[in-house]
C-alpha cells in the first residue's frame, strides 16, 4: 500500500514537472514558425482584402525562409502584384524582373513582361522627368510581341507601344519649346529635327515640330550670325545695336 502511495505521489510530481516545463515553454521559448502554405495562404488572404503591405510581407517571409517550397514560385510572382497593385512601381518592376532572372522559361512569363512595361509606364511621372522609364517600356512591349506573338498581352502591348512613343515626342517637344523660350535656337532645332528624322509614326507631334523646325532654322542661322559678328566687331558692334 504504501509502495503504490509512493508510486501515485511520484507520478503527480512527474505531471506537475511537466506542466511546469509546458509553462516555460510558452513563454521563453520561440513561437513554432508558420509552415509555407501557411503564409502563402495569409499572403492570398491579405491581397483578397487588398492589405498589399501585408501580403508582401507573407510573401517575403515564405521566399526567404522556404525557398524550396512549391509554393514559393507562386509567392514570388504573387509579391511582385502586390508591389503592382500597391502602386510601389519601382519595387513592381525589380521583382518582375528578377522573377523572369529566375524562371525565365515559367508560363507566366508573357504576363511578366507586360508587368514590367506597365510598371515603368505607370512610374513615370510627368512630361518634364527624364524619359528612361518609358524607353524602357517600350523595349519590353517589343520583345513582348516578338517573342510571344499568340498571347493575349501582344495585341496589348502593340497599343502600349504606340502611347509610349507618344510621351517620347512629346518629351522631346517639351525640351525643345523649352530652349525655344529661352531663345537657345541652336538646342531648339535639335530637338524639333529629331522628332521629324524618328517620330513620323506620331503625326500631331511631327507636324507641330515640322512647321516649329523652319521657323527656328531662320532664327537660329540669325542668331549665329549676330554671335559671329559680334565677336568679329567686338563690343562696339552690340553697344550701336542696342542704341538704335
Amino acid at each position: 500500500m504504501a509502495l503504490t502511495s509512493t508510486r501515485l505521489l511520484c507520478i503527480a510530481l512527474f505531471t506537475v514537472f511537466l506542466s511546469g516545463c509546458g509553462v516555460i515553454d510558452y513563454f521563453y521559448l520561440p513561437p513554432p514558425e508558420d509552415t509555407a502554405q501557411e503564409l502563402f495562404e495569409a499572403g492570398n488572404e491579405a491581397m483578397r482584402e487588398k492589405n498589399y503591405v501585408t501580403a508582401a510581407d507573407y510573401y517575403t517571409r515564405l521566399k526567404d525562409n522556404y525557398p524550396f517550397s512549391p509554393y514559393t514560385i507562386e509567392a514570388e510572382l504573387s509579391l511582385a502584384d502586390s508591389y503592382f497593385l500597391d502602386e510601389e512601381w519601382g519595387q513592381a518592376s525589380d521583382a518582375y524582373k528578377e522573377f523572369e532572372g529566375m524562371h525565365p522559361r515559367h508560363e507566366a512569363i508573357p504576363y511578366v513582361l507586360f508587368q514590367i512595361g506597365m510598371s515603368n509606364m505607370n512610374g513615370y511621372p510627368s512630361i518634364d522627368r527624364p524619359i528612361g522609364p518609358v524607353e524602357e517600356a517600350y523595349s519590353y512591349f517589343a520583345r513582348l510581341r516578338e517573342s510571344y506573338p499568340g498571347t493575349e498581352y501582344a495585341d496589348t502591348s502593340t497599343q502600349k507601344m504606340a502611347e509610349a512613343r507618344r510621351l517620347m515626342a512629346e518629351s522631346e517637344l517639351f525640351y525643345g519649346d523649352f530652349y525655344y523660350r529661352q531663345k537657345r535656337y541652336t538646342s531648339a532645332l535639335s530637338r524639333y529635327q529629331y522628332i521629324v528624322d524618328h517620330y513620323s509614326d506620331v503625326p500631331e507631334i511631327y507636324d507641330h515640330a515640322a512647321e516649329k523646325a523652319k521657323a527656328t532654322f531662320v532664327l537660329a542661322r540669325e542668331q549665329e550670325a549676330e554671335e559671329t559678328r559680334e565677336t568679329r566687331e567686338g563690343s562696339f558692334w552690340k553697344s550701336v545695336k542696342d542704341f538704335f
